[in-house]
């Protein structure tokens, strides 16, 4: 922790840059990247790639069909001195245009804006800390690499493996996803399944002969009750059938129905429980059938002993230099690409990002406050971790 004294000293050199980092955030969110708008991701990639390079990063950006990713590094890891990962996203929820109707702006001592919480603040304050970095000659503690993806929020199916080969070469990993309201670091988050339930019956006229059909529709409601059934909301295992769809006219034996499930575990038993339930899953209609798809997405971030002793670190690390703010830690419902991380046992720490509230949500806004001391915070983990 050699370099935590310097670090300490820089707390009003983060006061003063709070303009800086705002401005940092408004060029962010006035470029809008919504998952799989590509070229417009491209170009933010782009122009991050030579911010980073600017501060001394080797960059590389990776083609995908989602978008480029982004991956910046000081220094090489070796299994000798393995790498600090940092990960994070420039796509965001938000449909092209949405800033014609929200633009980026600041008022009360908020910022608002499409992705300023979720979570381009987080970049805009990785971005200051290297700068930071760089003017006052402090190295991280060890090798660093930065990734921004392109499709997080689509369930980064074209970026997982990239996370999962970067954070196998790393002692640990931050994500600079936003934290809890509270501004709480996230220690824990459910994993997350998405599955498809297809029911197959038999159309006939529902009024000359309806003995004749299989009415899809009737059975998967029965299906509906059997999967409401599995909840256990005291384990933290939820499930909703958020989407029905079935049938043609009124009168019409529906022969078709299908059911779109989203699952929530705090555990990979319970993620593997559910996996086995729903497939198991019979039908009650004579004739009637049944076909599965879909499974876990992003498995569980469970707070295991390592990463409770990360974060046991970094609370004296914010301690050491004196952030003004005590760390506090909790969980969450919703996953982010530190599933992936802390699945592979790697210790993780979520919700780097800056204080503020409403992700995906109308009101989606950051505290401008909580900008240099979010910054001072990364900067010592990066320092001293």
């Amino acid at each position: 922790m050699n370099n935590l004294p310097k670090i300490r000293q820089m707390k009003q050199w983060f006061d003063q840059q709070q303009v800086n980092i705002l401005a940092d955030l408004g060029w962010l969110v006035a470029q809008e990247t919504p998952s799989g708008a590509v070229s417009a991701i491209n170009q933010v990639q782009e122009g991050l790639a030579r911010r980073f390079s600017e501060l001394g990063g080797q960059v590389t950006l990776v083609a995908s069909a989602a978008g480029h990713h982004l991956k910046v590094s000081w220094g090489e890891a070796t299994s000798q001195t393995p790498q600090l990962l940092i990960i994070g996203h420039t796509d965001t929820v938000w449909p092209m245009g949405t800033l014609a109707r929200k633009p980026f702006r600041v008022e009360n001592g908020l910022a608002y804006g499409p992705g300023v919480y979720d979570m381009k603040a987080g970049i805009s304050l990785l971005l200051k800390v290297l700068q930071a970095f760089k003017e006052q000659a402090i190295s991280p503690a060890r090798p660093l690499t930065i990734l921004l993806t392109a499709d997080e929020e689509v369930g980064s199916l074209t970026s997982r493996a990239l996370i999962e080969q970067e954070a196998k070469k790393a002692s640990c990993v931050l994500v600079l996803e936003p934290p809890l309201e509270n501004g709480a670091i996230k220690t824990a988050r459910k994993g997350v399944g998405r599955f498809s339930l297809e029911v197959q019956g038999r159309a006939a006229h529902a009024g000359v002969e309806p003995e004749k059909g299989i009415n899809a529709l009737v059975e998967m409601a029965h299906q509906v009750l059997a999967i409401h059934a599995l909840n256990n909301y005291s384990l933290g295992t939820t499930l909703n059938v958020g989407v029905l769809q079935g049938g043609t006219r009124p009168n019409v034996v529906p022969a078709e129905a299908v059911a779109e499930i989203d699952l929530r575990v705090s555990s990979l038993s319970e993620a593997e429980r559910i996996s086995t339930a729903l497939a198991g899953l019979q039908p009650m209609l004579p004739g009637a059938k049944l076909a599965l798809s879909g499974g876990l997405n992003r498995p569980p971030f469970e707070r295991t002993a390592l990463v409770a002793a990360l974060f046991a670190q970094a609370c004296e690390i914010a301690a050491a230099i004196e952030t003004g703010e005590k760390l506090t830690e909790g969980s969450t419902g919703g996953g982010s690409d530190g599933n992936f991380t802390a699945a592979l046992g790697v210790p993780t720490l979520d919700g780097l990002g800056a204080i503020g509230q409403g992700a995906h949500a109308e009101h989606e806004q950051v505290l401008v406050a909580s900008l240099p001391r979010r910054a001072h915070l990364l900067a010592g983990l990066l320092a001293a971790l």
